[in-house]
C-alpha cells in the first residue's frame, strides 16, 4: 500500500495545487505565499489545531474531518468581522495514510472553498508520530479599523446569540455513548442534529458584515457560551446578565432538558457550538436583529452587559442560579 503513495512534492502536486487558485499561492511552486490586503483592508489572522482524539475522531470521514479544520477558522474570522480570503494548511500523517483517505480530505476542502469563497495559500505536510493533526490558519478581510474585538462591550448593550447551543456538546457525548440518546428520549431526527452540529460546525460568515456595523464585541462560541460570556466580560471590563430561558436550544436540547436536566446543563456550556456572541447597542439592537434574520443567520438577545466587572449572572424564573457543570472545554 505505501509504495502506491505519492512522494512529498508529486503529493502537493496532484493533491494541493489543485485547491490553490489565488494568486498569492504562486501555485505552491515557492516556499512562501505573497498576500496583499485590499485598499481600506485590514488583515485578520486566525490559528486552530485539530488533533484526532481530541477534535474528531480516527474513522470520520475524511471529507468531514477537512471541513471542520477549515470550519472553526472560518467561525473566528466571521466573529472578527472579517470576510474569508486564504487559509495555510499543517498536515501531519499518520503512518497508515492512503492516497484514497488523502483525496477523499481533499474533496471535503475542494467543497468548502466553493461554499466559503476561500482558498488554499500554502503550508506544508509532514509524517505524525501520534495520530493525524490538522494545523489552519485562515486570513481574512476586515474593513481598515472595523475588526470586532472581544474587548468592547459596554454596560447597557444587549447580549446576542446566534443559532442554538448545546447542540455540539450532546452529539459528542452521543459519539461516546451509544446509549445516549435513547436515555435522553432523542428521537432518530434529533440523534441526527446533534450528530452533524459535533462533526459540522456552521460559520455564521454571513454575520460579519453586520458585526462590523453593530456589534461593539464579538467572539465565536467555541468553550462553551458562559466561559464565552466570562472571557468577554473580562476583557470589556464589564458583566453580563444572561437569561437563561432566552438560550435558544434545538428540539433535541429541550427534550433532554425535560429528560436529562443534568446533561442537559453540561451540554449547554460544552462548548464546539461556533456560534457568534456579541454585544451590540441597545438603540440599534432591533435592527441588528431584523438584518441577521435578513442574512440567514437568526441571532436571539439572551440578556444584557452590566457594569459588574468581570462577572457573569444567570438568571432563571427571575431568580440566580449558578451554573454547577463546570466552566466550559478547557485542553489543560
Amino acid at each position: 500500500m505505501a509504495d502506491d503513495r505519492p512522494g512529498e512534492f508529486e503529493l502537493i502536486r496532484t493533491y494541493f495545487a489543485p485547491l490553490a487558485k489565488d494568486p498569492g499561492s504562486l501555485g505552491l511552486t515557492d516556499d512562501a505565499a505573497v498576500l496583499s490586503p485590499r485598499p481600506g483592508y485590514d488583515l485578520v489572522l486566525t490559528k486552530d489545531v485539530l488533533a484526532s482524539g481530541v477534535h474528531f475522531f480516527a474513522h470520520d470521514a475524511p471529507e468531514a474531518i477537512a471541513a471542520k479544520a477549515l470550519r472553526v477558522n472560518l467561525s473566528d474570522l466571521a466573529a472578527k468581522g472579517a470576510r474569508p480570503r486564504g487559509y495555510l494548511l499543517g498536515l501531519a500523517l499518520p503512518s497508515d495514510w492512503t492516497a484514497n483517505w488523502l483525496g477523499r480530505f481533499c474533496s471535503g476542502l475542494t467543497a468548502d472553498q466553493s461554499a466559503y469563497n476561500v482558498q488554499l495559500l500554502g503550508g506544508d505536510t509532514i509524517r505524525s508520530g501520534s495520530g493525524l493533526q490538522i494545523s489552519i490558519t485562515a486570513i481574512g478581510e476586515a474593513e481598515a479599523g472595523k475588526t470586532v474585538r472581544r474587548s468592547g462591550a459596554n454596560a447597557g448593550d444587549l447580549v446576542f446569540v446566534s443559532g442554538t447551543i448545546g447542540d455540539a456538546a450532546a452529539g459528542l457525548k452521543a459519539r461516546l455513548d451509544h446509549s445516549f440518546c435513547g436515555n435522553a428520549s432523542l428521537d432518530g431526527a434529533e440523534e441526527r442534529h446533534i450528530l452533524d452540529r459535533y462533526l459540522l460546525p456552521r460559520p455564521r460568515t454571513a454575520l460579519s458584515g453586520l458585526l462590523t456595523r453593530y456589534a461593539t464585541a464579538a467572539m465565536d462560541v467555541s468553550d462553551g457560551l458562559f466561559a464565552d460570556c466570562s472571557h468577554m466580560a473580562r476583557a470589556s471590563g464589564v458583566g453580563f446578565e444572561i437569561e437563561m430561558s432566552s438560550v435558544p436550544i434545538s428540539s433535541a436540547l429541550q427534550r433532554m432538558k425535560e429528560t436529562v436536566p443534568d446533561v442537559f446543563a453540561q451540554c449547554l456550556n460544552g462548548g464546539d457550538d461556533y456560534e457568534i456572541l456579541a454585544s451590540v447597542p441597545s438603540a440599534v439592537a432591533s435592527e441588528f436583529a431584523e438584518k441577521a434574520a435578513e442574512s440567514g443567520c437568526p441571532v436571539t438577545a439572551i440578556g444584557v452587559v452590566t457594569s459588574s466587572a468581570g462577572k457573569v449572572k444567570l438568571i432563571e424564573n427571575g431568580r440566580p442560579m449558578k451554573l454547577e457543570s463546570g466552566s466550559g472545554f478547557r485542553h489543560f
